[in-house]
């Protein structure tokens, strides 16, 4: 008797595509004897390999899975201290199974059809609310692809905010504090530069508007974890005509002032600890929150409330006409994508712990860190920050 130990779990098995019956009927009317002659024809011979590749035996993807566990198990895993906007988080399994597992919720597109898409509508729209609440901003959009390019699309924003009724010369310095993520600059700067937009890199708190600038970007708490009170610094930008953009930590405003009371302009930022695995760096989902003045101008998805027919509240995707798919090359943004799922979870997340449970969250991890700087200052080491949410320096 002969046995075949050939896995039965392969991918070709499951794969929707062409049977061979669709195959011959396509290579007929190419009037080709089979896909190997196909591929001589359409490839030019000077670009074919000429020999097989050496790959190993087709593994099932259960085999495929042991493998690569194989190969994770010699990584040595460390505990990672490197923060700068990026931290380890609890994913509640609720939220895990009903959410990030599912394929109600991870296989979905825009919900441009909102009769059948009211349940992620809903959700995001709940996404922003939460987002609104907790920067103390009047409009909040339903995320973008991350920090730097959230940063990005407000320099972009008040850029052309500011230039829109300019007939002088354009103005187009934008202000940044050294205080902000690194990851952040660097995008501004690659943003920047084809528009023809001047970064000035600022090490002191303190910055020195001339007529050329209209905007400036703080970050709250700052990379090294300082928490400072913007208000004063605010107030001289608003004077000169210059509008704010302030990146905060999203943990931290549940026991902070709020970028809305401290009179910030535009608050962008990253959603990851709001139960969002770190996942290497990503993805994870931007907020966009501004002042109701920018609710034309501002990037990324708006979900609203309105009615249906029969007078039913609804939900929908509002203000479109900001957007590419109807604007086109006249759009306020060109980068639509956003993380809907993951923003999804971020307000699932806060839904699941309210605002009591996410304040507790905060001061139990303030607390922490207020336990490590008693135990360093024993050691005879000087915690530099006065003020600090959960970062030391």
């Amino acid at each position: 008797m002969k046995i075949n130990f050939e896995s039965t779990d392969l991918f070709q098995n499951r794969h929707i595509g062409p049977r061979d019956m669709d195959i011959n009927i396509m290579l007929d009317s190419l009037s080709l004897p089979n896909i190997e002659k196909l591929i001589s024809k359409v490839i030019p011979e000077n670009i074919r390999m000429d020999k097989v590749l050496d790959l190993p035996e087709v593994l099932s993807e259960n085999d495929l899975i042991n493998e690569l566990k194989k190969i994770a198990e010699k990584n040595k895993v460390n505990k990672s201290f490197i923060g700068l906007g990026y931290n380890n988080t609890i994913t509640p399994p609720v939220i895990l199974r009903n959410i990030f597992h599912n394929p109600g919720w991870y296989t979905q597109y825009t919900p441009y059809q909102a009769e059948i898409s009211q349940g992620r509508l809903e959700a995001l729209l709940n996404f922003q609310t939460m987002i609104s609440d907790l920067t103390g901003m009047e409009i909040a959009n339903a995320s973008l692809l991350d920090e730097g390019t959230a940063a990005a699309e407000a320099m972009i924003m008040l850029y052309n905010e500011k230039n829109k009724k300019n007939k002088g010369d354009t103005i187009n310095k934008f202000l940044i504090s050294e205080s902000c993520l690194p990851q952040t600059i660097d995008i501004l700067k690659t943003r920047a530069t084809p528009l023809g937009i001047e970064i000035i890199e600022s090490k002191s708190p303190e910055f020195n508007y001339d007529d050329k600038v209209f905007g400036v970007l703080i970050q709250y708490p700052t990379k090294d974890g300082r928490v400072k009170n913007y208000r004063k610094l605010i107030n001289e930008a608003h004077e000169s005509g210059v509008s704010v953009v302030m990146a905060a930590d999203l943990l931290s405003l549940t026991i902070l002032t709020s970028p809305g009371k401290l009179g910030a302009d535009v608050v962008v930022g990253n959603t990851q600890r709001f139960g969002v695995p770190l996942g290497f760096g990503g993805p994870h989902a931007a907020y966009f929150a501004a002042g109701d003045k920018f609710k034309r101008s501002i990037p990324g998805r708006i979900i609203g409330v309105s009615e249906d027919s029969k007078g039913n509240k609804a939900y929908r995707m509002a203000l479109q006409t900001r957007e590419q798919h109807i604007k086109r090359e006249k759009a306020t943004s060109n980068i639509c994508t956003a993380q809907a799922l993951l923003a999804i979870m971020a307000g699932m997340y806060a839904v699941y712990h309210g605002p009591v449970g996410l304040r507790a969250i905060a001061f139990r991890i303030h607390a922490m860190a207020k336990g490590i700087e008693a135990e360093l200052s024993e050691m005879g080491y000087k915690q530099l920050n006065d003020y600090y949410f959960d970062t030391l320096c």
